[in-house]
């Protein structure tokens, strides 16, 4: 039973990593079309996108519900406040659909979870409904 625990934790850890990855590969693609301050060489975002960066990363961090959610946007619980949630609402509309050409393996990776989240969902409405 210790064993499956820690296996659980190991891959809730994963998935959370991950996520913190794609966040913030559409933040840095945000911040590269958007503003001058980005630095091709290092990668290194504008103070702006940095601060989303490094909010989005702490709010991930102190997820409760990481281990049954697949990403923020299924959660029935939105623990960002309201000028951040819109900040990152722009970054997902502008980055999410240029993802598959800039990191199409994480796109990917993003849509089959979304898609498996989706089919949970209506399958746990059936069985209620």
């Amino acid at each position: 039973m210790r064993e499956k625990m820690t296996v659980r934790a190991e891959y809730t850890e994963a998935k959370r990593k991950k996520e913190q990855l794609v966040v913030e590969e559409m933040i840095r693609l945000y911040c590269r079309k958007h503003h001058g301050e980005y630095d091709r060489k290092t990668g290194r975002m504008c103070p702006a996108c940095r601060q989303l960066s490094d909010y989005a990363k702490l709010r991930s961090e102190k997820c409760p519900f990481m281990e049954q959610k697949t990403f923020c946007s299924c959660c029935r619980v939105h623990c960002y406040q309201p000028e951040m949630r819109e900040k990152i609402r722009q970054v997902m509309r502008f980055s999410g659909p240029r993802m598959l050409l800039y990191h199409p393996a994480l796109a990917l990776w993003h849509v089959a979870c979304s898609v498996r989240e989706k089919r949970k969902q209506r399958e746990r409405m059936g069985k209620t409904g």
